[in-house]
């Protein structure tokens, strides 16, 4: 029998993917709970007990009031973080670790959850050289990859595997004049490689000589495989300008993607490759919060409805 307790869904405001897959509950009578990290201690309040079944108690919105010890599945995104803006840097500082450690830990404890996925999960899997490292155990073709803090070995790097790009280690977003700007993926030549590179990290990888991109979507036990045509070395720049059609995999490759999710932990995962000229597919990264909805409408696959399935823990 299916758990007939709420989902949970921690995300920001403005996440439309979300808001699709909420509708999508809503229209199957699936009871969703939503709520952003930044809503406590505002808006957002709960109170937890441990018990030796596992944690019992409430959470609560202003419009919504969860069991915790009966919650069907938590579908967790974007949330924008934890957040006191009244209070001195000092005491602001405390209550944040506070807040992250209880109210998080609480939700990271649920008894009988589901998790899409689990944030400590996401937490592991975030980390690129260690999402590169797992892709290689399970077999997926990688492009040689350096990661270092030596200009030195970042020029030697460059000049033995040219053409090479230059990668961030994580995805923050700058702000340009007010405007929130994601760090593109850029060509690199060992020429302009100086000694600004010891001040922090970073990530160079051979450019593969791609004929096209391909993100491949597992959730739960659906897996959908999209090609993205473009003539973009970063087809997140220009989302314009791509066109999508559904595409077969290479044998064994699903096999690998679910290998590498299990490895982490995970029930979902936003596969990137590169298709070289020869039809050889090289595994770029894998995103355990990546975006996937825009897909659908342009290529008619069911993948919301797969969503809020695995959500709803629908066995049928």
């Amino acid at each position: 029998m299916t758990n007939p307790g709420p989902v949970l869904v921690v995300t920001n405001l403005d996440d439309p993917t979300t808001d699709l897959v909420i509708d999508e509950l809503h229209g199957r009578g699936v009871p969703v709970v939503r709520f952003d990290s930044g809503d406590f201690p505002a808006t957002l309040s709960f109170a937890a007990t441990i018990t030796p079944h596992g944690i019992k108690g409430t959470l609560s919105t202003p419009t919504r009031t969860a069991d915790l010890a009966n919650v069907r599945s938590l579908y967790y995104r974007r949330p924008s973080g934890f957040t006191f803006p009244h209070l001195d840097e000092q005491n602001a500082r405390f209550a944040i670790t506070q807040a992250r450690y209880g109210l998080g830990g609480v939700v990271a404890s649920l008894p009988g959850c589901l998790y899409v996925n689990h944030p400590h999960r996401i937490g592991d899997a975030e980390f690129k050289p260690s999402g590169l490292a797992v892709a290689a155990a399970c077999g997926f073709q990688l492009p040689p990859t350096l990661i270092t803090s030596d200009p030195g070995a970042a020029r030697a790097f460059t000049k033995r595997h040219g053409p090479v790009i230059y990668k961030p280690l994580s995805t923050p977003l700058y702000r340009i004049d007010g405007v929130s700007c994601t760090v593109e993926v850029l060509d690199v030549a060992a020429d302009e490689i100086d000694d600004s590179v010891v001040g922090t990290a970073h990530l160079f990888q051979q450019r593969i000589d791609k004929a096209a991109d391909v993100r491949v979507t597992v959730i739960g036990n659906r897996v959908f495989h999209v090609r993205i045509d473009s003539d973009l070395l970063d087809w997140r720049t220009d989302y314009g300008r791509l066109r999508y059609s559904v595409v077969l995999p290479p044998v064994g490759l699903e096999k690998q993607s679910r290998a590498y999710l299990n490895r982490f932990g995970l029930v979902f995962g936003a596969f990137d490759f590169a298709i070289d000229r020869r039809g050889q597919w090289w595994f770029l990264e894998c995103n355990p919060s990546g975006q996937w909805a825009w897909m659908e409408p342009e290529t008619g696959l069911p993948m919301v409805a797969a969503m809020a399935d695995l959500l709803e823990r629908k066995t049928g």
